[in-house]
């Protein structure tokens, strides 16, 4: 897992970089330089002596090697109709999103590792939520970015053989499914992008301030980004990973596309903050992201599956807590999901 953290504004002259771009070849605009893909004035980044320093650190709490979920094992309804919005979550950032006769699966992994190699990096504690077996026929996956704890290929190849999804994604990621994947069906968009899923339902890409790399040479090649659903129930808000950036990014979303209905927020991988503040949000942050964009309900993910950053395993559910009490919030609104454990949404008022 790459990590990234900077004091420096996030600019085309951070970087400057020679060489052509594997995954994207388009205009420059306000976030692409020709080469690279950047936050308008966010934090970039970091170097490879920011990751040394925080390795050499002793910050990083031990997880446990096993920690089931008590909902493991759960069985979704193979659809779900009309206004009805359902929630399951499979574990860190894969979500499966059923409303309106559609299912949705967000940044799907099953694999047992989120690294390019099955035997090193980082390893699941539970086993996904929902067997893949047992997971209804899927109809669109947003894939948020290219990192692996979001991008899993060995999971988009048995999604593709079975059920030939939409893959919804920023640009430059097509690129790399299709290196493995050559017959799947994808959609990419930039920033602001709209696309039509069905009747009644479309989706947005929306900005994120984040990063991505699949390895050494590739860093920010591809683009990142949140979404928008427009559904005849309402609309949702979907992140797979944020830094907080002053709340800029939420404070748009909710100005442009609010209310939600229901918000899916990171709350987990973000200590030590002096490096993982530029890219992973805390659960305080999630917070103020769930007001800022004028969401009904949210639902925390990216927590209690794999090990990326130091904090304890159960320390983004209890600092959440911490947090919806403070802002005088009932926790019901804003649950940090463990894998297997299904929401049903209420209407909005």
């Amino acid at each position: 897992m790459k990590s990234d953290v900077s004091p420096q504004i996030d600019h085309p002259g951070d970087a400057p970089r020679k060489g052509r771009n594997p995954y994207y070849n388009g205009p420059v605009s306000d976030h692409f330089d020709g080469t690279t893909f950047f936050n308008p004035q966010g934090v970039p980044p970091g170097r490879l002596s920011d990751l040394l320093r925080w390795r050499m650190t002793n910050g990083r709490q031990k997880w446990p090697r096993h920690w089931p979920s008590p909902f493991h094992g759960s069985r979704p309804e193979p659809s779900v109709q009309g206004d009805r919005l359902v929630v399951t979550m499979i574990g860190h950032a894969t979500l499966l999103v059923q409303t309106a006769g559609l299912n949705f699966v967000t940044d799907p992994v099953w694999s047992n590792r989120a690294s390019p190699f099955s035997f090193a990096g980082p390893k699941r504690v539970n086993p996904p939520g929902v067997d893949f077996a047992d997971l209804p026929r899927i109809d669109v996956v947003l894939l948020s970015h290219n990192h692996y704890d979001h991008l899993d290929l060995a999971t988009l190849k048995q999604l593709v053989a079975r059920d030939n999804p939409l893959i919804v994604t920023p640009l430059g990621n097509d690129t790399i499914v299709r290196g493995v994947i050559p017959g799947a069906l994808i959609q990419t968009g930039d920033w602001g992008d709209r696309a039509d899923l069905a009747d009644g339902i479309a989706l947005r890409f929306a900005p994120a301030h984040h990063w991505s790399a699949r390895g050494m040479n590739d860093r920010r090649m591809a683009l990142w980004a949140a979404f928008v659903l427009e559904t005849p129930g309402g609309r949702i808000y979907h992140v797979g990973d944020t830094g907080f950036h002053d709340g800029i990014n939420f404070g748009s979303a909710g100005r442009q596309h609010g209310p939600f209905r229901l918000a899916i927020l990171p709350v987990g991988a973000y200590e030590p903050r002096w490096f993982m503040r530029g890219q992973h949000m805390n659960p305080q942050e999630a917070v103020l992201g769930m007001e800022l964009c004028n969401a009904a309900f949210a639902v925390g993910h990216h927590w209690g599956t794999f090990q990326l950053t130091d904090e304890a395993i159960e320390a983004p559910r209890l600092a959440l807590l911490q947090a919806l009490s403070e802002r005088g919030i009932d926790p019901a609104r804003f649950p940090a999901l463990r894998p297997g454990e299904s929401i049903e949404v209420p209407p909005l008022a």
